[in-house]
């Protein structure tokens, strides 16, 4: 099975190995030196670096958006999705909000330390006025800042 690296696998000492691939915006989130090493040394012997299928990357913004993650995807995030989703791979992250987009496109996540994220649909509510809204920001009403809850 392939492999989907995210930026927090460079942080630490999971195993990667043959099958494995990222993208480039992934090194370009890197800021030790430890980790842009450990990249490097990986993209020259076993792991791929590439970028996602730009139809990829719209499904996914697509799903997060349904989802509720949208706002808290980086560009990267989404590129690390589009990548799995289009190689059919399994996503290694810690990171919550991909494993919950992950998890609507039932794409495997493999933890590197935290326990797996359960999946979720998230509303955007302001906590002043008590609207709905599509994503996080400045309440267009009471001016109370959108906050993001489990539907």
């Amino acid at each position: 099975m392939n492999h989907i690296l995210d930026t927090s696998v460079f942080f630490s000492a999971f195993p990667v190995g043959p099958g494995s691939f990222t993208t480039p915006s992934v090194a370009e989130e890197l800021a030790d030196l430890a980790s842009k090493c450990r990249f490097d040394l990986l993209a020259d012997q076993t792991m791929q670096v590439r970028d996602p299928d730009p139809q990829a990357v719209l499904k996914i913004r697509e799903v997060s958006r349904q989802s509720g993650d949208l706002p808290v995807l980086s560009e990267t995030d989404i590129d690390i999705l589009a990548l799995a989703s289009e190689l059919g791979g399994a996503i290694v992250t810690d990171d919550y909000a991909i494993q919950n987009v992950a998890k609507h496109l039932k794409i495997p996540v493999i933890p590197i330390h935290q326990r797996p994220a359960a999946k979720r649909t998230w509303k955007y509510r302001c906590p002043g006025c008590g609207r709905y809204f599509k994503n996080t920001g400045e309440c267009p009403v009471c001016g109370a800042i959108i906050r993001r809850k489990i539907k």
